[in-house]
């Protein structure tokens, strides 16, 4: 499978690197004239600079990792070209943009996969799998805060920025859609552009989840919360350990505590695994965890929080 990347700007550059680690990497377009001849020095193949460049029969495959303003009409027109894409997130910029891609994903028969890269993080795997076989008894809530003293953008807020990881983790581990979704930000350094937001979201049967992004934070912070009626896990990302506090609270209001333990640790690279994943799908067909489908409802939830934020 021989993957063609469009837009290679920073990040653009890792997925670059990763395909051509695992031999995948065909051609690469930017629109940037003084990148691409590094470009071509650095990945030793084809650079163009536009999609409409590239010969027919290149790309057996595409991933998109242009601005995000881009996204949709960049793999409208791969998709129709009946091409696999892999789309960065956020997919697209509104709902039903979203799902006019998986539209047409479907209609074309190809893979439609999304960049949410925290899903391809073993760790977050493993937190589904202990809320899937009850070993927190019942699920009541995740809480979950990314936020340093960060990069600051002058155009997308740290929701969409950062939150959109988030936002795909919690929708995975509870496997349902919110039916409430509250959110509250402050922007202290560019007006209407948030560097600090919290969003709130209920779930059927109560389940609550709870997200804080922020770049204006003095120490930098990525965990995960899972809270149930038997216990707690405590996902560390920068250490990448799942603690296990075997702490309770009981019916009857006493405190139950049986210790903590490390229940996982290990760190894998995330963008290999997402790429083989890719990969796979596109030419097998199978559906991927980040699918384009069920990124509509990333993307959902993100323009509900941001009509509560304006």
């Amino acid at each position: 499978m021989k993957v063609v990347v469009i837009g290679a700007g920073a990040w653009g550059q890792n997925i670059c690197k990763t395909l051509k680690s695992l031999g995948a990497l065909a051609a690469i377009v930017d629109a940037d004239e003084a990148r691409r001849a590094t470009l071509t020095e650095t990945f030793e193949v084809p650079v163009y600079g536009s999609w409409d460049e590239v010969p027919a029969g290149t790309a057996e495959a595409v991933a998109i990792a242009t601005p995000a303003p881009a996204h949709y009409e960049v793999a409208l027109q791969t998709l129709r070209a009946g091409l696999p894409t892999f789309v960065e997130k956020p997919v697209a910029l509104s709902a039903q943009e979203a799902e006019h891609l998986a539209d047409e994903a479907e209609k074309a028969g190809v893979t439609l996969m999304v960049g949410h890269l925290l899903l391809f993080q073993p760790a977050a795997a493993f937190l589904k799998e202990q809320i899937e076989n009850g070993s927190l008894g019942e699920l009541r809530s995740i809480h979950v805060r990314r936020a340093s003293l960060g990069r600051a953008r002058n155009v997308e807020n740290v929701l969409w920025s950062l939150g959109v990881h988030d936002v795909a983790v919690v929708l995975n581990l509870i496997g349902a859609e919110p039916t409430q979704v509250l959110a509250t930000g402050d922007a202290f350094l560019n007006p209407g552009i948030e560097d600090d937001t919290h969003v709130h979201m209920t779930f059927p049967g109560g389940v609550k989840a709870h997200i804080h992004n922020s770049w204006l934070w003095p120490t930098r912070e990525r965990s995960t919360l899972v809270i149930g009626s038997k216990g707690m896990l405590f996902y560390d990302e920068i250490a990448q350990t799942v603690t296990r506090h075997k702490k309770w609270i009981d019916a009857n209001l006493a405190n139950q505590d049986e210790g903590e333990e490390l229940a996982f640790e290990g760190a894998a690279a995330p963008l290999t695994l997402e790429m083989e994943e890719f990969l796979r799908c596109a030419a097998t067909g199978e559906a991927s965890r980040s699918s384009g489908r069920s990124a509509i409802t990333v993307v959902r939830v993100l323009e509900d929080a941001s009509k509560l934020l304006s």
